[in-house]
């Protein structure tokens, strides 16, 4: 029997009575805060970490490496136990799931012990990420959801800014270790305010363990590709076609589900389709920007990593001021024609980043980081809202995990792409390079958004849709 218990006693978009929406909130945003701010200190923590263990540096990159694996192995799963056992229980079990493994980190007396600590972290984190919004949205009544879309962005742009600065801070002043001991009393902080999330029905349709099985040996097998292509390229090929044939294993066996893990039903949308593609493009594009620059300031115009990462922080912070910007005119124009001028912002600015005749003055790049932290910010607000409103409320937890399997396959894809441009050619004419595929990808998703907004609408493609 379906569990509808949480929903009694009030209409399905009328959301949680206001002293519980406000503990539900603060219980998804502040999870949220804590699985992006350890990621994000994390990365700042490596030359320490490699210090303290005995390690190369390079052998450190596994500790990001098998935090992002177990991220995109479980999102799909997660949503999917989320549907059938309840998005709330799940919820909650990743955000224990993500504490404890945090003390384990801690307490990690060599690289091995704290490589699987942090993929267990990752399977916890999964879950905050695929059900946070699907949380979310059955919290708050239906016209405010394009708000609390708006606080979910602005959390995430907010946590990114300050990650590298909290995490240089905690490590310079209390040792590696604390980067996961601080998420002890915020995990408890959340695991207690998550007793006011909603809970939303359940599917009676049982958990596939062989799909789970599958789901996870194809994007390991990815992600293992992604990490060898510079090096073995040989095996990454063979690692990949393994991967895409799991990959239609998989498809095969979900294809005839009424609720499939991999959401094909949602696909078979069109509004929701687009949206996934134009995701994977403009964070992509995003992420090209976010690793080519760091480069470009360093290598190529001699700034210091300091100056480095001031001049990068107006990105994050860009894209808060323009999440604020979209909670004022994304209940009265189309989430199309946002995407559009979102994407089209982004690929301006990477490219003017890509094109500009610098000699040597850094300045100029300042605007343009500006410049697609806005456009990336106007974007992913609006797409975001587009893809879960295309979505059927029952399903909210299939579309957050297939939005956060696409925002990291963008991610991998465009930190992939800056790799293997820096083997190939000089730092700053890879730089270059990159940075003007990122232009072309983010073009490409705000003109497959634009068409979304011109079909929808009936009118040209930079159609105003005035929502009701």
């Amino acid at each position: 029997m379906d569990d509808l218990s949480g929903m009694t006693g009030r209409a399905p978009d009328a959301g949680l009575p206001l002293g519980r929406r406000r503990m539900a909130i603060v219980a998804v945003l502040t999870a949220m805060s804590l699985v992006v701010l350890d990621a994000g200190m994390t990365n700042v923590a490596l030359p320490s970490l490699s210090r303290a263990l005995y390690v190369t540096p390079a052998a450190t990159v596994l500790v990001i490496t098998a935090y992002q694996a177990a991220l995109i192995m479980a999102l799909l799963p997660c949503a999917a136990l989320g549907e059938r056992l309840g998005q709330r229980r799940v919820f909650a079990v990743g955000v224990a799931l993500f504490t404890t493994a945090s003390l384990l980190c801690a307490l990690s007396p060599s690289l091995p012990w704290l490589v699987a600590a942090r993929f267990v972290q990752g399977l916890g984190g999964a879950a905050v990420m695929a059900l946070g919004v699907a949380l979310l949205r059955s919290a708050v009544p239906g016209n405010m959801f394009g708000s609390a879309i708006g606080w979910n962005a602005l959390t995430v742009a907010l946590s990114s800014a300050a990650a590298p600065t909290l995490g240089a801070f905690t490590v310079e002043s209390l040792g590696w270790t604390w980067l996961y001991l601080v998420n002890l009393p915020l995990g408890v902080l959340v695991l207690v305010a998550a007793r006011a999330l909603p809970i939303a029905h359940r599917s009676r349709q049982p958990i596939d363990a062989v799909s789970v099985a599958l789901n996870g040996a194809t994007f390991a097998l990815l992600v293992v590709a992604a990490e060898l292509l510079v090096e073995r390229w040989i095996a990454s090929v063979f690692l990949a076609a393994t991967g895409l044939l799991t990959l239609l294993a998989l498809v095969s066996r979900e294809r005839p589900k009424l609720a499939p893990m991999i959401p094909l039903d949602l696909l078979a949308d069109r509004s929701f389709r687009t949206s996934v593609i134009a995701s994977v493009c403009c964070f992509t594009g995003q992420t090209a920007g976010l690793v080519a620059l760091p480069f470009y300031f360093q290598n190529v115009l001699g700034q210091t990593p300091v100056i480095t990462g001031l001049y990068m922080t107006a990105w994050p912070l860009s894209v808060a001021i323009a999440v604020l910007a979209t909670r004022r005119i994304g209940d009265r124009l189309s989430s199309g024609c946002l995407c559009a001028v979102g994407g089209g912002l982004l690929s301006l600015g990477l490219a003017a980043a890509a094109l500009w005749p610098l000699e040597g003055a850094p300045q100029p790049l300042i605007l343009c980081v500006i410049l697609c932290g806005s456009g990336f910010g106007l974007f992913q607000v609006s797409n975001n809202r587009s893809m879960f409103e295309s979505a059927p409320i029952a399903r909210s937890g299939a579309a957050g995990g297939l939005q956060g399997t696409a925002r990291l396959g963008g991610q991998t894809a465009g930190a992939l792409l800056i790799t293997l441009l820096m083997t190939l050619a000089p730092i700053g004419v890879a730089a270059r390079i990159g940075l003007g595929i990122g232009a072309i990808l983010a073009m490409a998703g705000a003109a497959v958004s634009a068409i979304r907004s011109s079909a929808a609408r009936g009118h040209g493609p930079l159609a105003v849709e005035v929502r009701e």
